[in-house]
């Protein structure tokens, strides 16, 4: 019970969420952002200086001293610029904590230093952060010092996505859009919002800091370029799930108390399938919260990694001959009302609503296929890809006995009349309870597979 308590008085601590917004704001003000979050209106700049203020207060409580508007250039990393709080000294010396509404909207750097796949010229500097109001705004702490982020995206001066947070909230809209159309089809009439949901995993490699810094490949690439196979492969299975070591627990016990501060749900951590190599895996969040929060985990397991005397690799493919680092995550299309659009029900042969849903998603897998390969087509992930990986390179869809067998129902007679149970599953041993299967096995190898719910 000491533990299950902490563990709740140390989550979001260091997180201007609902509970800090009705804490710091004024009523009408809180409820006016609120709207803006939902995405029931356009944020109104009167209401600005008043938020700003209030997140300054929370913030300076925490020990901040700068802020920073935090964004995702195209890098794979996050950036960030450091601003105090400071106002310029008076003439007695002294000064004053500021930051406005302006502060807290709008930042301006450099959009030239940035990649851009050719859409800026190098003497075309101007680009703009914007606060993101739907990703709330946190307090990090480190030998920096105490840094109030505030979850920006990034474009550029003539209106171009720079970053990778604005392509994902605009396809947010996009599915939003459809789905409520698709809702309003079938009746439903008191769901104001559908947002995808995603939980995603980050598997890592931990080696020591002083065995690191002999190799110079590890220090330049993130990987080895040369060395010896490994005596095992795939026969190091006794490491996967295996008891976690002190020197690593320790290690991920700190990642865990950091991430709750800041918000994250940590929520699973075990070891993988390769020597050294780990997985912390959170509870899912809307599409972009889940973005910020994978960006955090990394950085906070780089930088907890080092202070242990530790090195954090989250490349892809840092070694040869052993399995490297995927990224799987599980997607779902929620409501704001608590719909799950995926959950096929007890009965899925006569749920039409997810029916045409998984008909729309299998006719964009089809359709698209190229742009889902490429979204995750990098040096790294490339090279991870292959033999021992999943998943394969080539998009497929698995979607189990279950719904694979409704979809034929309805291809070679128009109707679908019934849907395949899961059943029980007896263990052959009296002292352990019968288990209530599942419909359909899980495939862990197929890019785009159905499992239950998402």
């Amino acid at each position: 019970m000491e533990n299950t308590a902490s563990i709740m008085d140390l989550f979001g601590t260091n997180v201007f969420n609902d509970k800090a917004m009705r804490q710091y704001l004024p009523k009408t003000i809180y409820y006016e952002l609120r709207k803006t979050i939902e995405g029931r209106k356009d944020l109104d700049p009167a209401i600005a200086d008043v938020v700003a203020a209030a997140i300054k207060k929370w913030a300076i409580e925490k020990g901040a001293t700068h802020y920073t508007h935090w964004f995702q250039p195209l890098t794979g990393v996050t950036a960030e610029k450091h601003d105090s709080f400071l106002t310029p000294p008076k003439e007695d010396g002294s000064v004053l904590m500021e930051f406005s509404g302006k502060d807290l909207i709008k930042g301006e750097p450099d959009a030239s230093s940035f990649p851009s796949g050719g859409l800026r010229a190098t003497f075309e500097a101007r680009g703009y952060t914007t606060w993101d109001c739907t990703s709330p705004a946190f307090v990090r702490e480190d030998a920096t010092g105490a840094i109030l982020c505030i979850p920006t995206a990034f474009c550029s001066f003539t209106g171009e996505a720079l970053d990778q947070k604005t392509p994902l909230l605009r396809s947010m809209e996009a599915i939003q859009q459809q789905s409520l159309r698709i809702l309003r089809l079938f009746g439903n009439t008191t769901s104001k919002k559908v947002t995808p949901s995603i939980g995603a995993e980050q598997e890592y490699f931990l080696i020591d800091r002083q065995k690191y810094l002999q190799r110079k490949d590890l220090i330049y690439t993130g990987r080895t370029l040369f060395g010896a196979m490994p005596p095992k492969g795939q026969e190091l299975d006794d490491h996967y799930f295996g008891t976690i070591r002190q020197r690593v627990g320790a290690f991920m016990h700190q990642v865990n108390e950091e991430l709750w501060k800041m918000g994250v749900p940590a929520k699973t951590q075990h070891n993988e399938v390769a020597p050294a190599q780990h997985e912390l895996a959170p509870i899912y969040a809307e599409a972009n919260v889940a973005a910020d929060h994978n960006q955090i985990m990394m950085q906070t397991l780089k930088r907890v990694a080092v202070r242990q005397g530790l090195v954090c690799l989250l490349h892809e493919k840092p070694f040869a001959g052993v399995n490297g680092s995927g990224k799987h995550n599980n997607w779902s299309l929620t409501t704001d009302d608590g719909i799950n659009l995926l959950d096929p029900g007890k009965r899925p042969h006569e749920n039409r609503q997810f029916l045409l849903i998984l008909a729309c998603i299998l006719k964009a897998v089809d359709t698209h296929a190229d742009l889902l390969r490429e979204s995750a087509a990098n040096v790294g992930n490339d090279h991870r890809l292959g033999d021992h990986e999943a998943p394969p390179a080539i998009i497929s869809v698995f979607l189990g006995e279950q719904l694979d067998d409704v979809l034929e129902q309805l291809l070679s007679t128009g109707n679908a009349t019934h849907s395949i149970r899961g059943g029980k599953l007896h263990t052959g041993v009296k002292t352990l309870p019968d288990v209530i299967k599942d419909a359909t096995d899980r495939n862990r190898t197929s890019p785009f597979a159905f499992t239950n719910n998402k």
